[in-house]
């Protein structure tokens, strides 16, 4: 059995990290809890969905790589096929299926349902962004708090500054 840590080597919180600690995970735990029951109240969809369809709506031509559109929604290609598969039945995606040089690949295409789908449901969700987060806090604190997002995602491995994913034709 390995011995147990040196207690005086783990570098405990104090009363007031342990305080920020919390109230950060109560913020990562509910916010996104909160968005997503507006979603679904509102849309019918669910966070992740309506990440794929945004993704695709900002893609040129509405297409993309299931690989990519994995990535930018970040998401497995496992949860984004389920995914997928949802939006495809309610008429807002395509896939097809592409061969080029090496194996085959499967891209996404948003259809024009699928684009009225999120000029429908857009305006709702940044309403529900803006009472959350936005409008409580004062513009100071909201650069604040965006500014230590991207220094706490970078340490976690995201690329908060990259908005899309550089890629040439869909296959």
């Amino acid at each position: 059995m390995p011995p147990a840590p040196d207690e005086d080597a783990v570098p405990w919180l104090d009363d007031d990290e342990l305080a920020d600690w919390r109230a950060l995970m109560a913020l990562v735990a509910a916010l996104p809890s909160a968005l997503d029951a507006q979603l679904k109240r509102d849309a019918g969809i669910n966070g992740f969905e309506y990440h794929v369809l945004a993704a695709l709506s900002e893609a040129p031509d509405r297409t993309l790589r299931l690989s990519d559109l994995a990535e930018l929604s970040r998401g497995s290609l496992s949860r984004l096929s389920h995914a997928v598969t949802r939006l495809e039945r309610s008429g807002w995606i395509t896939r097809s299926r592409c061969s080029g040089d090496g194996p085959a690949r499967v891209e996404a295409r948003l259809t024009d349902a699928g684009w009225d789908k999120i000029r429908a449901t857009a305006p709702g969700h940044v309403r529900e962004a803006r009472r959350l987060v936005v409008d409580v806090l004062a513009p100071a604190e909201l650069r604040s708090l965006g500014a230590a997002a991207r220094r706490v995602a970078t340490a976690a491995g995201a690329d908060p500054e990259r908005p899309g994913i550089e890629h040439g034709p869909s296959c």
